[in-house]
């Protein structure tokens, strides 16, 4: 079961991360290009929504997503647990307590994977909403 627990080590949080982190460039890239976006070179809602819209459905899945990934590492690493539990017999309450901590820790990273790409979601859209507007003002 050494394999187990480098999966939760590696695998889980290793996703995790990298989620993170396409989440957090995505974020930052939609950032600039509103910053930089011009209204005047939209002349279709649709397109402008579609250009504005581009690439936050990742941000959004990941949001999504990112506790279930944390939880399927605490429910591997209490299998982790038992399993070491059953081969062992009775053990101390330390190795169960690593077990433990081992699980919680993917469930943890797991949380801090979502709520940080939902707020940068719910922040883009309000971003893609404002800009939506000032655009049908200006072109009503």
């Amino acid at each position: 079961m050494e394999w187990l627990k480098f999966t939760i080590d590696y695998g889980v949080l290793g996703l995790l991360l990298i989620m993170s982190i396409i989440s957090v460039a995505i974020a930052l890239e939609r950032r600039n290009y509103y910053k930089n976006l011009t209204l005047n070179d939209f002349t279709d809602k649709k397109t402008l929504e579609l250009e504005l819209t581009r690439r936050l459905h990742i941000i959004a899945i990941i949001g999504h997503n990112a506790p279930y990934i944390g939880l399927l590492g605490t429910v591997l690493g209490i299998i982790l647990t038992f399993y070491t539990i059953g081969q062992q017999g009775i053990v101390e309450s330390a190795k169960i307590m690593k077990g433990l901590a081992l699980a919680l820790k993917a469930t943890a990273a797991g949380l801090l994977v979502a709520i940080p790409s939902a707020t940068m979601y719910n922040l883009a859209m309000r971003r893609v909403k404002e800009t939506m507007l000032r655009w049908e003002s200006k072109n009503g």
